[in-house]
């Protein structure tokens, strides 16, 4: 299968990686020339979970014409720049591609649906974990299920047949008929990991060694579930707050993207996070304050990067 990652960071380059090690044939895609001109001259070098080891047969490109139409486009560019990223991609897209994102944050598949046309578009979350470490170099530091479903909830033959090449090579698959109780389930997770480890610096695991971010993360899980509840979404587990809990375990040694983000003085995912749990509760008459404060917390730290230092 040919393959295009659109969107290189951390999370891109693993599948990317994983892909190509499975045999298909796969194309990083990415605005970061320093990233791709090193993958393409050293391979993709990955350390962690799944032990050390650099992958050569992948290529890196910074226009998506130079990749050429894809089987499979999966998306992982940053929620802010979805729309856009897609209008200057069309040219990956042949009669039959399925574009699938796995990013974070509410409303990529529908973004997606509106460039591409909702019949091409799957949607999916991934308990996998990963940091880059600078051009070329990603370190795995966590791996889970990767689920997926189509936007019309239904199992269809490609969906089986994307989720075959994913296990194929060596991701651990599950399909859904609830894509959008899926995407709510992961919401869940990062709206209690991601604001609090970009605020605090603490690594995932670390939020559940002191009692004050053990608190916050679980109110701001419970008020993302009142929101939910609120909408009728059906989530994918009985307990929201634990399964955020387990996901910080299970990443402990992780630095979440919203940390990588806040680090790197990038602008993060914040709005369609913590931000949209505030603002479909306010939709919906459901109070999110703690929701609130991080995401107006997170959004002073971004206008303030290099002055606080």
């Amino acid at each position: 299968m040919k393959v295009a990652i659109l969107g290189s960071g951390a999370m891109g380059s693993l599948f990317g990686g994983m892909l190509a090690e499975g045999g298909c044939d796969v194309t990083l895609i990415d605005i970061w020339k320093e990233h791709m001109d090193r993958v393409n001259a050293s391979g993709l070098s990955i350390e962690g979970v799944r032990g050390d080891r650099v992958i050569s047969s992948l290529r890196g490109v910074t226009d998506p014409r130079e990749a050429g139409e894809a089987d499979l486009v999966i998306v992982f560019v940053k929620a802010t720049a979805t729309k856009a990223a897609m209008e200057g991609a069309r040219s990956l897209l042949g009669p039959d591609t399925a574009v699938l994102t796995l990013q974070n944050g509410l409303g990529n598949g529908e973004k997606l649906a509106e460039v591409i046309g909702g019949e091409r578009v799957l949607a999916g979350i991934t308990g996998h974990g990963c940091t880059l470490l600078g051009p070329g170099r990603i370190r795995h530091a966590g791996a889970g299920d990767t689920v997926l479903g189509e936007l019309k909830g239904k199992i269809t033959p490609r969906l089986k047949r994307i989720a075959a090449v994913l296990e194929e090579s060596g991701f651990s698959v599950r399909m859904t008929e609830n894509v959008s109780g899926l995407i709510w389930t992961k919401l869940l997770a990062n709206v209690g990991i991601n604001a609090l480890t970009a605020l605090t610096g603490l690594r995932n695991g670390q939020l559940l060694d002191y009692p004050e971010t053990e608190e916050l993360l679980r109110l701001a899980v419970h008020e993302a579930v009142a929101v939910a509840e609120g909408k009728g979404i059906r989530l994918e587990v009985e307990d929201p707050v634990e399964h955020c809990r387990e996901i910080a375990r299970r990443t402990a040694s992780n630095r979440s993207s919203m940390l990588q983000d806040v680090t790197a003085r990038r602008q993060t995912e914040i709005d369609v996070i913590n931000g949209a749990i505030a603002e479909e509760g306010a939709a919906l008459g459901i109070p999110a304050p703690v929701n609130r404060v991080l995401t107006n917390l997170v959004k002073v730290r971004q206008k303030t990067y290099g002055e606080l230092e």
